[in-house]
């Protein structure tokens, strides 16, 4: 590992004077591409579920699948390409993840059914993981070469280039939807992908090749077991919660009986596919990842329940839908950037999760006729906490982690988010089942209130808080 770091920093160049510069203004443009590839196929997706649904006859509880399929599989390959990462440097997996996420857009772009369409997103969900890992190790590499152990204004690029695909998504989305229908909102991965070879190709610094042994070794070693253990826990209880009911008692079992065999599995395993021993003595990264949890379980469910309730319930546009949304990213941009050099967690943690209650109480004044200035500010208070919680969470994690697993923890931080997202996924699929209508609506803002109060709660209990990217930090 240390001979792989030494290599990699060997090709970051020097400040002009001589000095080591805080970071390779090369490494930016691959970095933020292939880091914002998932959101911003996240946020498109928010306005093309009623469009897909029409074209194919189906409801929202199995359009809800489209979101599912997606983050089913960047949970399962995110611990896999941040471990893979950690091994091999990320140039060959931001390579590879930039071929498959090209080939996902041409599937997605001539699916014939709404089963090809879910099954393209699952190849999406899997070429879209190796990019934020990768991006966090090069900052990690880089603050090892300087010297400097809070690249402060490179995690706030990160954050800010989430936020701000994010604004482009929706947005675009409609657009797209509107100017060729909603397969052009697959068909923007193509030219993404090409776009994040050739800057993964000229920009990504190599790595020395390991030697056949190490090459070989923790390829055979994915550990498929365990990988099927977790994949047999989520898939069951996604299948319970779309559709949950008395016939169905033994998907909640099954699951149950998964997941404790794939935690003893990962503890005993040589080469896990998830680390959990990452987490053993950890405990203020362990609070982290439930805290992500809880947070994009609620962004999640406003996206795409808002998105489709502005639709359905509102009766706008997927083009004005789309724009509806804009105040939300466009706020947490503006948030992101006013608060990104302040290394401090727990305010931002403390206000994310405050904004997040009171977003959703204005959430349960919303009906058929809401005004356009309840819409807009219900988008502003949320912004704030998705511009104050992504930041923050994404600090934790750089402080908290050890600097040897970067990859591995940066990669289970995007696995806490993608599980948020699953089970916001099916809350939406179960609590808007038939149509996204006001009372509908109402219902699955109760369950994020819920949740934000409990992601209020675990932040403020958490005491370890004050020594993140505080004085006593000491990385």
């Amino acid at each position: 590992m240390t001979s792989r770091l030494a290599g990699l920093r060997g090709r970051l160049r020097p400040g002009s004077d001589g000095s080591e510069a805080p970071l390779d203004p090369r490494l930016l443009a691959p970095m933020i591409l292939g880091s914002v590839l998932n959101p911003i196929n996240s946020s498109i997706l928010a306005v093309s579920l009623v469009p897909i649904g029409v074209a194919f006859g189906a409801p929202p509880s199995e359009t809800a699948w489209l979101v599912s399929a997606l983050y089913l599989a960047t949970a399962i390959g995110q611990p896999v390409m941040g471990r893979l990462i950690d091994h091999y440097g990320p140039r060959r997996l931001y390579l590879a993840g930039a071929m498959l996420t090209g080939v996902a857009g041409v599937v997605g772009t001539v699916s014939p059914s709404l089963g090809v369409l879910i099954a393209a997103r699952v190849l999406l969900g899997f070429g879209t993981c190796a990019g934020y890992p990768a991006a966090m190790y090069l900052i990690r590499s880089e603050a090892s070469r300087t010297g400097r152990d809070s690249p402060a204004g490179a995690l706030t690029a990160l954050a800010v280039a989430g936020q701000t695909t994010a604004v482009i998504g929706p947005s675009l989305g409609g657009l797209l939807i509107g100017l060729g229908g909603w397969r052009t909102t697959l068909a923007v991965n193509i030219p993404l992908a090409v776009a994040a070879l050739i800057l993964g190709f000229r920009r990504l610094p190599k790595t020395p090749t390991p030697d056949r042994d190490e090459r070989v070794r923790p390829m055979v070693a994915l550990d498929p077991l365990g990988m099927a253990l977790f994949a047999a826990a989520l898939v069951s209880l996604l299948l319970f919660l779309m559709d949950a009911s008395a016939e169905a008692w033994y998907l909640p079992v099954l699951a149950s009986v998964a997941g404790v065999g794939f935690v003893l599995r990962e503890l005993r395993a040589r080469m896990p596919f998830i680390d959990l021993r990452v987490l053993r003595g950890n405990p203020p990264l362990v609070t982290t990842y439930a805290r992500a949890l809880f947070a994009y379980c609620v962004a999640y469910s406003f996206l795409y329940g808002y998105a489709q309730w502005m639709q359905e319930g509102r009766g706008f546009s997927a083009t004005a839908a789309g724009f509806a949304l804009f105040p939300l990213f466009a706020t947490g941009i503006a948030v992101s950037v006013y608060t990104g050099r302040r290394p401090a967690v727990r305010a931002k943690l403390v206000v994310g999760a405050t904004a997040q209650i009171v977003g959703c109480a204005l959430l349960l004044l919303l009906h058929s006729d809401s005004p356009v200035w309840l819409l807009v500010g219900i988008a502003i208070v949320l912004g704030v906490s998705q511009g104050l919680n992504g930041l923050a969470l994404q600090n934790s994690v750089y402080h908290q982690s050890d600097p040897a697993r970067i990859g591995s923890s940066s990669g289970l931080l995007r696995t806490s988010i993608y599980l948020g997202a699953i089970v916001a996924s099916a809350a939406t699929g179960t609590l808007l089942s038939e149509h996204a209508d006001t009372a509908g609506m109402h219902d699955l803002t109760w369950f994020m209130l819920v949740l934000a109060l409990m992601y209020l709660a675990v932040t403020v209990a958490d005491r370890s808080l004050s020594r993140v990217g505080g004085p006593r930090d000491d990385g």
